[in-house]
């Protein structure tokens, strides 16, 4: 069945009108509405009797229209035959939607302009998540100037004055007295680190911008970071020839493996050299690495628990740390929309896996 042309035309006029998704208005040179779609109503709220007539600066808000914004938009569409714009949009009660609008200059068969079709998408509820987004991360700024001013000064004063009473009053306490100092002094050291810790913590991806990565140059500089720490323990670990190119953040990522590999040394056996063996293989659209030790392992029971903040579990209390790395990675992995998680049996080693999302060209 062959479709004439003037039925290929109603047809298309039909879907136009029909579509609710998108507001699909036709104007003309100056402006006022010609044709109104089902998404033009939705969107914006006025039936099509109640708009064709009007001109589209209806839809501004008060700051556009002193800027003569619409204006700006019919001319740029007439000059580059297209015009786009991201912005606050009133509807016919007053309210606001963000709106992602493109104008398109129409001409006839003499290349004559003859109108413009207006093409608006509501994104409101993206552009909220983005705002909420926005909140979140002067939140954080804020919390960071808290973090690194107003609760590390009292700690600051404690150790100064620790200071000053060994110098003008040791000789006056007792070993009782001085053992005292010393643990006041090791609790607010241990405070003033899980400050630090919780700073560097809330920092994680915030004002890093997002590349293209060359996992194998991270895992060198990783173990370049780890050399001494390497050969002081005797440590062999086994990686792939090759590692691929990912999306990401660059800090976070040798953050990341500095991590996972220096857990795999820290929380060795003394009857054994450690040994550690990296992996990665392709799963879809992510990458699996997996990061194995024959240290002390850890007990099923606290396999979630050791991602949390500050948690430390009975295998690793007589380890120096303060239950921060492994935080770290799981809000680095969760960052590039992966996640992490362990398989371990105690005294028999542990390994870590995580995904992170393969380059987006691969």
């Amino acid at each position: 069945m062959h479709l004439t042309e003037k039925t290929k035309v109603y047809t298309l006029l039909k879907m136009i009108e029909e579509v609710e998704d998108y507001a699909i208005i036709l104007l003309d040179k100056d402006g006022t509405i010609q044709n109104w779609n089902a998404g033009a109503e939705k969107i914006k709220g006025y039936q099509s009797h109640e708009i064709i007539g009007k001109n589209f600066s209806l839809f501004y808000t008060h700051e556009d229209l002193s800027k003569n914004k619409h204006l700006q938009l019919l001319s740029q569409a007439k000059i580059n035959g297209r015009a786009s714009d991201k912005g606050w949009r009133v509807k016919k009660d007053g309210s606001w939607f963000w709106g992602n609008i493109t104008i398109t200059a129409i001409h006839d068969e003499n290349k004559e302009l003859i109108g413009f079709g207006k093409l608006t998408r509501d994104l409101t509820e993206s552009r909220e998540a983005e705002i909420a987004r926005e909140l979140k991360a002067k939140e954080l700024e804020q919390f960071t100037y808290i973090a690194s001013h107003d609760l590390q000064e009292p700690l600051r004063t404690v150790s100064n004055y620790i200071q000053v009473v060994e110098e003008d009053y040791g000789k006056y306490l007792d070993a009782e007295g001085k053992e005292y100092l010393a643990i006041i002094d090791q609790a607010a050291m241990r405070m003033k680190a899980l400050v630090i810790g919780l700073l560097d913590h809330s920092r994680l991806g915030i004002k890093s911008q997002a590349e293209i990565i060359d996992l194998n140059e991270v895992l060198k500089a990783t173990l370049s970071d780890l050399n001494a720490l390497i050969e002081a323990q005797q440590v062999i670990i086994h990686y792939p020839d090759y590692l691929p190119i990912v999306f990401g953040f660059k800090v976070e990522l040798h953050q990341l493996f500095l991590n996972l590999i220096t857990n795999a040394i820290k929380f060795s056996k003394n009857t054994v050299s450690p040994t550690i063996y990296i992996t990665c293989k392709k799963i879809k659209n992510y990458w699996q690495f997996s990061i194995q030790d024959n240290g002390i392992g850890i007990d099923r029971k606290n396999f979630d628990k050791i991602f949390n903040i500050f948690q430390r579990t009975e295998e690793t209390l007589e380890y120096e740390g303060y239950g921060l790395g492994l935080a770290h990675c799981k809000k680095i992995v969760e960052l590039h929309n992966g996640r992490i998680w362990v398989e371990s049996n105690l005294n028999e080693g542990s390994t870590f896996y995580f995904y992170l999302l393969s380059q987006h060209n691969e």
